[in-house]
């Protein structure tokens, strides 16, 4: 069995965690294994949306303590072990940005330290009702760095700071209020409202979706007369596509548009 299952339904490809047993844990292999799908991905148009979801009775528990201390043994004390890790664990998590297609998380049970932050990651989430989320490496001496990067682009700075310090876990409906996650579920409609979702993005026009996604992520660090300019002429381009111009007019003529992609 894979230890990272992929299905795909129409346009929507579904990564699926694999390893209950150590609650879907960023392990060396699962981390390498979803970053090979992600790179893949990348050269998949007919893919417009991705979902991340997870096995068993945990989304995912941040990264496999007992493979860490294991990289204790080398000479160097795992200096140069915990370095590359961090570093493969990075690249993973910004990969999910740079990707064409939206990317939605379907957490339910707990997402924990880099569980949490791979929630942050993703573009959206749907979170089953009576999730957990939190960075609680603290709470063994480990401060969720790492993770913090991701949650503090996500919630509020004191709110990301209270949870960083604490190592207190939040619920699904505080997540959604402080931004973590976009909506909530029913744990038995978790994967059709989730899948739902996932579809009304992946029946938008892709390439307008692809250059959105992109220019989000670059405007949102610029200055504002930076950020009006830039996307300003992303406008441009999109308006002179020939799917776009189909589209107003299908638009003006109450019509569904003729799009190529």
């Amino acid at each position: 069995m894979a230890l990272l299952e992929r299905y795909d339904t129409g346009a929507i490809a579904r990564l699926h965690l694999n390893d209950p047993g150590r609650l879907n844990a960023l392990s060396d292999q699962m981390i390498a294994a979803l970053q090979s799908q992600f790179e893949a991905l990348k050269t998949e148009p007919a893919i417009r949306a991705v979902v991340i979801s997870g096995a068993g009775k945990a989304f995912c528990a941040g990264h496999d303590l007992k493979q860490m201390q294991a990289g204790r043994q080398a000479e160097d004390g795992g200096r140069a072990y915990f370095e590359d890790l961090f570093d493969r664990c990075a690249t993973m998590m910004q990969t999910i940005r740079t990707l064409p297609q939206p990317v939605i998380a379907m957490p339910h049970g707990i997402a924990t330290a880099a569980g949490c932050q791979l929630v942050a990651s993703c573009d959206m989430a749907v979170a089953a009702k009576g999730t957990r989320f939190g960075v609680n490496g603290v709470n063994i001496g480990l401060f969720c760095s790492t993770p913090m990067v991701a949650l503090s682009r996500n919630v509020p700075a004191k709110q990301a700071f209270e949870m960083l310090t604490t190592g207190e876990f939040i619920d699904a409906t505080r997540a959604r209020e402080l931004g973590l996650i976009n909506r909530i579920a029913e744990p038995e409609s978790l994967e059709a409202e989730t899948m739902q979702l996932a579809q009304t993005v992946a029946d938008k026009l892709s390439s307008a979706v692809k250059i959105g996604k992109q220019a989000f992520y670059e405007q949102i660090t610029m200055p504002l007369d930076q950020a009006y300019a830039y996307t300003g002429n992303v406008m441009v381009e999109n308006m002179l596509w020939r799917d776009t111009d189909e589209g107003i007019k299908a638009f003006l003529e109450k019509r569904p548009p003729d799009w190529t992609q």
